[in-house]
């Protein structure tokens, strides 16, 4: 019997060998890449983002420069302003390009606020001013709301959320403010300074602001016909002082209810 003739291999590399040799090609062309865009030349770069501009456009309405664009020029840190910079390429927070027509309507309509939110403070400090209580309540303005601060001490005794007998006509009287001028979401917040509680019925500022926030809301449910779902309250301890806590004037200021009347055309 014939043996039988044994048979030839495939002449060349094996397949596998072509492959893995095009991975390792791939790859080292990868980290070349890789390495050479470890130090930028900015001239390079920007004739290289100057020709994908031209192709691609991808640079429209922002800057090319690697030294004095916004974001790139002046690094990550700068991310936390990104809505401004989107905003100063002529785009809005979904990055759409927004017309010259919507930039100016959005300006007028800012403005239209900010005239009657002032309009709004100016028409409360009036009536403070006939009834001799400009002294108890301190206004500020925004083109969102009007905001009335109380000093705290003058409705609240120390560690308490009962309001103070004393306080009662002026809370009546902010009652009929509220309810001539406010057309929107009314916010009542309690502030306290950063001294822990210690021997009371509260055991920490955030209770204690939260407690003195909705006693004046529960004032106002009782004593005015506003709608009590527009009101809002809440309790913001002594995470927001507007004075130093190391001094006893500073804690005071910071022991406060605020009352902020956003108005008709506020988007809150």
């Amino acid at each position: 019997m014939a043996n039988r003739k044994p048979e030839e291999p495939p002449k060349g590399a094996p397949a596998w060998q072509s492959t893995f040799a095009d991975l390792m090609n791939l790859l080292l062309c990868f980290f070349v890449m890789l390495f050479s865009m470890s130090s930028v030349d900015a001239q390079k770069f920007e004739m290289v983002a100057a020709s994908f501009n031209q192709t691609f456009s991808i640079f429209d309405a922002g800057a090319m420069a690697i030294g004095e664009g916004v974001l790139v020029g002046l690094g990550v840190s700068q991310l936390t302003n990104l809505d401004d910079y989107i905003n100063s390429t002529g785009r809005d927070n979904e990055g759409d390009i927004m017309p010259k027509e919507l930039e100016s309507a959005t300006e007028v309509i800012e403005e239209a606020k900010l005239k009657e939110s002032e309009e709004m403070a100016e028409r409360i400090e009036e009536v403070l001013e006939e009834r001799n209580l400009e002294k108890e309540v301190d206004i500020e303005f925004t083109s969102q709301y009007v905001q009335l601060t109380l000093n705290g001490a003058l409705l609240f005794d120390s560690g308490s959320v009962e309001i103070k007998e004393d306080a009662l006509p002026l809370m009546n009287q902010l009652g009929v403010i509220l309810q001539r001028f406010s057309q929107g979401v009314v916010e009542i917040e309690g502030h306290t300074d950063n001294v822990p509680m210690s021997g009371a019925k509260y055991s920490n500022n955030d209770e204690l602001s939260s407690g003195r926030a909705l006693s004046v809301f529960y004032f106002l449910e009782q004593n005015t016909a506003l709608d009590m779902s527009r009101i809002k309250h809440a309790g913001r301890g002594e995470y927001i002082p507007i004075a130093d806590n190391s001094t006893a004037e500073g804690r005071a200021k910071n022991r406060r209810v605020e009352i902020k009347i956003y108005n008709s055309l506020s988007s809150y």
